[in-house]
């Protein structure tokens, strides 16, 4: 795992607002930036790209409507190793199942914590049964009922 607080750069105030910025919203153009931090268009472009360079900005995403696109089923599922000696395994192993949006290490009793979206909940069995084939691991999940907000 790696310790991503020694990676932290310098940013003084007028990057965080071109950062608090494009995280509200990451279509913004380089002209609403510049108005949002006082700054000149060139500028701006030229701190988004130092901060694209430096790995502050790691990419640009659309946020979907899970229902409409059809995968209506969230979840998150904690994962349990029944062989540590294999642990450090199982990230590797999950990364291209169809249906895992992200892994987590995590502490507590658990050691991963994966966030999974799929189309119903028969989808959800197939993909625990998937994860079960895959590493030796104990689950347990908790579905999300509704959010009430993300950041």
């Amino acid at each position: 795992m790696t310790d991503h607080g020694s990676d932290a750069c310098a940013l003084d105030d007028k990057d965080r607002i071109i950062l608090e910025s494009l995280e509200h919203d990451g279509r913004m153009t380089l002209a609403q930036l510049a108005t949002a931090a006082s700054l000149s268009v060139s500028a701006t472009q030229s701190r988004v790209q130092k901060l694209e360079h430096k790995g502050v900005i790691t990419g640009y995403k659309a946020i979907l409507d899970h229902e409409k696109s059809g995968q209506p089923v969230s979840a998150y599922i904690s994962l349990t190793p029944l062989d540590y000696t294999e642990a450090s395994l199982i990230p590797d192993r999950l990364r291209d199942v169809d249906g895992i949006i992200s892994c987590d290490a995590v502490s507590g009793s658990s050691s991963y914590l994966l966030m999974v979206r799929v189309a119903s909940t028969r989808k959800l069995e197939t993909l625990l049964n998937t994860i079960h084939a895959a590493v030796p691991v104990s689950t347990d999940t908790m579905m999300v009922l509704r959010r009430y907000f993300a950041k």
